[in-house]
């Protein structure tokens, strides 16, 4: 776009008019256009995507001189589209800002001056849109800031008051913690998650993913709680819950955040020698999870292993009995094996002196699980280094089962899910790409760094499936990132249907064939300009 082009923004169809910015605004802004008709000044409201929600203003030469550049309901005024400006640029700095004539990139908005302030929800901190105050270059003032500040602050404080009830006992509660304690503290409610900024500060991005996912878990309790709980740094923290009620109804609770003072009871253990080296990671969580399953393997603890699918539970059990000498290691796979032929086969195993891992127990029946508990009574019996190792894996994560089975094993190990211990990804792309044989293949820091920023819902599994793809494209050098598989470019953690991954997919192959560019890019797919910058954000990809 030139300097002299008219500003591009694109008209936008809305499906809905009853959002909780826009009741908020039908109850406030008329007071607020009215202290201000008399002025040359024109009072717009946007929502989050810079779409014009509405537009007032008393002097009616100025609302033609904003009809010519489009700044109107209905239009976009993105920065991705129309440049810098009062409405788009306070969306992506996320502050109320000035944009005075010359500083606009688009020659016929100089001839305005926009104050922009970013309306954010009262409880979950989300922008919702951006309240505007527009007026000609020559008019403008500090005011203008001013005003659309507070404008900003009255739609907050409308929507604090129709917010439900348990919102705002959460949101109370919330913030009382918040003046009283001088901790990281965490929100949780039915659709409200929200973290001060201690949390913000001291714990990373996938420690406070960690604390966010162990809140939920306890999100529910009627009674406070204080758990302690790994996170994937190797810190270990407190969490102290306290529930938040209204109306004798549970809204949600409290959680206060303490880190844990290293004590023999709690210090990662550090493993240099016992690592098995075909177990790849270095992470304090990753190495603490190593260290018991290959200290119950060496000590012949009967060890049940549990973890998200594709963690890398039976990597993790093979490599811990390698480091035994003299011993062989049956594994046998409940998921694919009937209950009899496992129980056959464990039963020539066990007779052969074998160690015996099985898999996905938790898929066999209860009179299987009973069956196997008989046969295990014997060899449980014997006193080492006579009785042979067994381990289980299992899933979902439930240590209440009282199965007689479960009893015969003393202790649980879980393994971490990939988004736990990101910090290992370098060295699990390495040997997963030895162990296929891309000796030759590098990732490039770009692309690593990518690997990093994805939920991996999949985990090990998910991440080994990709390098193949990888692979697959390139056999050897150096991989950019743009030899990434498609979902390996969009951030997003949320779970995408069907027909949005495929949505997804031809965008980033559209980018990636235009060199980015989205223009290009979105004629080359027949998708509008706005279209497709509203699904770079929501897809999260990266162009």
């Amino acid at each position: 776009m030139g300097d002299d082009d008219r500003p591009n923004a694109a008209y936008v169809e809305r499906s809905t008019t009853d959002t909780v910015l826009e009741r908020a605004a039908r109850s406030v802004l008329p007071a607020l256009a009215a202290d201000i008709e008399n002025e040359p000044v024109s009072l717009i409201l946007t929502d989050s995507n810079g779409i014009v929600l509405s537009r007032t203003a008393g002097d009616s030469t100025l609302l033609t001189a904003l009809d010519r550049v489009d700044l109107a309901p209905g239009f976009r005024y993105a920065e991705t589209q129309v440049g810098t400006n009062g409405i788009g640029t306070a969306l992506e700095v996320g502050r109320p800002l000035l944009v005075d004539g010359d500083q606009h990139f688009s020659g016929p908005l100089r001839s305005f001056s926009c104050a922009g302030a970013p309306v954010t929800h009262p409880i979950t901190g989300a922008i919702l849109g951006v309240v505007d105050l527009t007026t000609a270059a020559q008019n403008s003032n500090t005011l203008l800031l001013s005003f659309a500040t507070l404008a900003a602050a009255r739609l907050r404080e409308r929507m604090l008051d129709d917010a439900t009830e348990p919102d705002r006992a959460i949101f109370s509660a919330y913030r009382s913690a918040c003046r009283r304690s001088s901790r990281p503290v965490v929100a949780v409610g039915d659709e409200v998650v929200m973290m001060n900024s201690l949390t913000r500060q001291q714990f990373d991005s996938p420690d406070q993913m960690a604390i966010l996912e162990r809140t939920r878990d306890i999100g529910g309790e009627t009674k406070p709680i204080t758990i302690l709980t790994d996170l994937p740094s190797g810190t270990v923290v407190r969490l102290s819950y306290e529930p938040t009620f209204t109306g004798g109804r549970l809204a949600g609770g409290i959680v206060r955040i303490t880190k844990q003072v290293a004590s023999p009871s709690f210090s990662i253990p550090k493993v240099s020698a016992s690592t098995p080296p075909s177990i790849a990671g270095t992470s304090p969580l990753w190495r603490h999870t190593v260290h018991s399953v290959v200290e119950a393997c060496r000590r012949q603890d009967w060890l049940v292993v549990d973890g998200e699918p594709g963690v890398g539970k039976t990597a993790l059990i093979r490599a811990a009995h390698q480091l035994v000498p003299n011993r062989r290691l049956a594994v046998l796979d409940a998921g694919e094996l009937g209950g009899d032929d496992l129980l056959t086969q464990a039963s020539v195993e066990l007779g052969s002196g074998s160690d015996l891992a099985i898999l996905h127990a938790h898929a066999m029946s209860e009179a299987h699980l009973a069956a196997l508990a008989d046969l295990l009574q014997g060899p449980h019996a014997q006193e080492p280094p006579l009785r042979p190792w067994v381990a289980l894996t299992w899933y979902p994560q439930d240590s209440t089962d009282t199965s007689s089975l479960l009893r015969m094993f003393p202790k649980s190990v879980t393994v971490p899910p990939l988004r736990h211990h990101l910090d290992d990804i370098p060295d699990l792309v390495r040997s997963l790409l030895d162990t296929l044989g891309a000796t030759g293949l590098t990732l490039a820091p770009a692309a690593s760094n990518q690997l990093a920023r994805l939920a991996w819902r999949g985990n090990v599994t998910q991440l080994k499936k990709v390098l193949e793809d990888t692979y697959r494209r390139q056999r050897s050098g150096i991989v950019e990132l743009d030899t990434l598989p498609p979902a390996c470019r969009s951030t997003t953690r949320r779970t995408l249907t069907r027909m949005q991954a495929l949505e997804r997919d031809a965008i980033v192959d559209a980018l990636a064939l235009h060199a980015g560019d989205k223009t290009a890019a979105a004629t080359a797919i027949g998708m509008s300009r706005a279209t497709i910058y509203r699904k770079i954000r929501e897809f999260g990809i990266v162009p």
